[in-house]
């Protein structure tokens, strides 16, 4: 949604985006799904080479490569970014030093000037933000879908990927294991005619009154 969303600003003339760059940590395996983003409209990406770790460590190799950058709107995920963490955004804006906003549904410009609406409990939000700055997006942000065509697949062959080597940036966390939640117990069914079974069953069993 993110990036639809820039590439929604792009096409309008009027906003004065010019280019939509995609930045991801990861290695070569990785550039497939870039090319799908280059198909769908990006213009260019850049690739940090090394295995993602967790947020801090992707905020923080991202941040060594866009500091020496001019981008003026970075607009970050939540599920794509750090696994529905929704915390990269933040931390890079922080480590960035730019102002950041977080529920962002809608990004558009009005008469010059860059308005901003974000989800709050009760409501929304509209503020404006000056440049450059961090915004993390949630679902739909974009007008509509989009698919690469036939056309944006083959242009994706000769856009640009920019590769940086990774900074010297390790993880604060780390999973020590993964296990299976346990499993739920056998779902009993009531005859519709004995309701008197299923009272009993909700008070002594479930326990729920």
């Amino acid at each position: 949604m993110a990036l639809t969303r820039a590439i929604e600003l792009k096409d309008d003339a009027s906003n004065g985006v010019q280019s939509v760059t995609v930045a991801h940590v990861g290695l070569v395996g990785s550039e497939p799904t870039i090319r799908k983003a280059l198909a769908i409209g990006a213009d260019d990406a850049i690739r940090v080479n090394t295995e993602a770790g967790d947020a801090y460590m992707v905020a923080a190799q991202l941040t060594e490569v866009l500091k020496n950058e001019q981008y003026d709107i970075i607009l970050c995920g939540i599920e794509s970014s750090d696994h529905n963490g929704s915390t990269v955004g933040g931390m890079l804006a922080e480590f960035l030093g730019y102002p950041s906003v977080t529920c962002v549904s809608s990004i558009k410009f009005e008469g010059g000037q860059l308005d901003i609406s974000r989800e709050i409990d009760g409501g929304k939000e509209s503020l404006t933000l000056p440049t450059p700055f961090v915004a993390v997006v949630q679902k739909g942000i974009a007008k509509e879908p989009r698919i690469a065509a036939m056309r944006g697949i083959m242009a994706a062959r000769t856009k640009p990927i920019k590769v940086y080597e990774p900074q010297a940036i390790e993880n604060l966390t780390e999973v020590l294991n993964f296990e299976m939640p346990k499993p739920r117990a056998a779902c009993k069914f009531v005859d519709a005619e004995n309701p008197a079974q299923l009272i009993d069953l909700l008070q002594n069993e479930a326990r729920v009154f």
